[in-house]
């Protein structure tokens, strides 16, 4: 018997998750996939925000800032990959600038004290690359971006090392209240708890509704990104964001934690699931991605990968963070961007409408909020000075088994000696960025494999998640391609 149990492992369930572990409480997270963050929390860009985007009418606009402010302090605790570089909006024209003005407004009905306003001289001395065509720029000094996914697994390993049971590939199809819930898997398992938490994300709506009637649904907002190598990243300071839409914050160009650029993304609206990317939708975010920063800052050819990020869309448009008519059943759903920067508020919510629902919070003096990291990050060293790491033998900790991101065989085996389960190569990928680099894994996989089989006796998937899936993304080869051809025919 739990006390309380989690159906998803993102990032909403894993920080509700960890807020709990430090109570003397028996706590399950429970998830479908074979890894925490595999769902909207992996693919996504990456941004704490400022706070400004969203009304303080709606949840998700008072919950951002505050939460946003507690990142500095959550990285000291868990060694995700936090950087506070700042963001800015840009304005074009004057009906942008109106839009900015309207954004200032509202962050500082949020509560913000971060922001400014800049002429264009002033955008030129801290953002050099940014286009000739910006007339303005809004700017939050203590927005950023991190690592999520790194976010998410240090969120459930602090968790687990704090007490909470998790359990992967367990879809949740059953749900039934006698006395207490009683949640049934797919795979035939049943757990019963006290107190149910509905962090399900694109599933959010469908889980609900397997206790009771659900006034809300859930649909995937598609969103396509074009990652660049390594290195990359430093042709920008900030977070750059064009003048936002109704659905998505506009077309940003940013660095990721780990120093790419990262383009992107576009939103649409789908009926169904699809994580694939398409080569029209790709050249369009680089066409508008090229407008924020001068010419030749965006270098196709320096292109990786591509990916697709699904947001889980309410009809309501709003977090929906509330106890459903079964009492007890907690729903934290529709939790789309600033779902990440909200993340410690929206766990702060969910577990005081667990306690006003009757749940008994008794702190527990050994909870350690620490944990140490994996990987930190680091510029990489010049080639020929550590070439020879490459072919020491298996075994050896210096031993290179990455040589794009230069990930050493001790810092593998220590990835798989944590407490949440590595059950594929992708799993290690996340936390050590093995087969992130220039290859993308064709140099490292089966090196990596290799040291997985020697550590922990068992043969991890040849094929990774996305070749699993039958999921299908552009290349670089045909992106590069591509766009040659449609700057040819403009």
């Amino acid at each position: 018997m739990y006390d309380v149990l989690i159906i998803g492992a993102g990032v909403t369930g894993g920080s509700v998750a960890r807020r709990l572990s430090q109570y003397k409480l028996k706590v399950l997270l429970l998830d479908k996939e074979n890894d925490v963050s595999m769902g909207a929390s992996k693919a996504n860009s990456a941004i704490i925000h400022g706070g400004y985007a969203e009304s303080h009418d709606e949840l998700r606009g008072r919950l951002c800032y505050p939460g946003r402010a507690q990142f500095r302090r959550l990285n000291e605790e868990l060694n995700f990959g936090f950087l506070e570089n700042g963001s800015l909006v840009l304005a074009f024209d004057d009906d942008d600038l109106k839009e900015l003005h309207k954004l200032y407004k509202r962050g500082k009905e949020n509560g913000l004290d971060d922001m400014k306003i800049l002429n264009k001289d002033e955008l030129k001395q801290i953002e050099p690359n940014v286009s000739d065509s910006v007339k303005y720029g809004l700017y939050c000094k203590g927005a950023g971006v991190c690592s999520p996914y790194e976010y998410v697994i240090a969120l459930c390993e602090n968790a687990v090392d704090n007490g909470v049971d998790l359990k992967l590939y367990k879809e949740v199809v059953g749900i039934k209240k006698e006395d207490v819930f009683e949640v049934t898997c797919k795979d035939g398992s049943v757990y019963k708890a006290r107190y149910v938490v509905n962090a399900s994300g694109l599933q959010g709506a469908q889980i609900s509704s397997l206790i009771g009637k659900t006034d809300f649904t859930i649909h995937p907002r598609s969103g396509e990104y074009l990652l660049m190598q390594k290195g990359t990243g430093s042709k920008v300071n900030h977070v750059l964001f064009q003048t936002p839409s109704e659905k998505s914050k506009g077309i940003l160009v940013t660095r990721t934690y780990h120093n790419n650029l990262l383009l992107g993304p576009d939103a649409i609206d789908e009926e169904e699931i699809d994580k694939g990317t398409h080569l029209d939708r790709l050249a369009e975010i680089y066409r508008l991605g090229q407008k924020s920063v001068k010419d030749g800052t965006i270098e196709i050819n320096k292109f990786i990968r591509s990916f697709t990020g699904l947001r889980p869309a309410s009809s309501t448009g709003d977090f929906i963070i509330k106890e459903s008519k079964v009492k007890g059943f907690i729903n934290a759903v529709g939790i789309q961007s600033p779902g990440i920067t909200a993340s410690p508020e929206v766990a702060r919510l969910v577990v005081e409408l667990l306690e006003k629902s009757g749940l008994n919070l008794e702190k527990d003096e050994n909870f350690n909020p620490y944990r140490k990291a994996i990987i930190e990050y680091k510029e990489l060293e010049d080639f020929n000075k550590v070439k020879d790491k490459i072919d020491l033998p298996l075994g050896k900790d210096q031993r290179l088994v990455c040589r794009c991101e230069q990930v050493s065989e001790k810092t593998l085996r220590d990835a798989m000696d944590r407490s949440t389960p590595v059950n594929s190569f992708d799993a290690l990928k996340r936390r050590t960025r093995c087969g992130m680099g220039f290859c993308q894994g064709s140099f490292c996989k089966g090196r990596v494999l290799e040291v997985a089989k020697d550590h922990m006796g068992v043969d991890l998937p040849v094929e990774t998640d996305i070749e699993h899936s039958g999921v299908t993304r552009v290349n670089k080869k045909d992106i590069v391609a591509y766009i040659k051809e449609k700057s040819k025919e403009s």
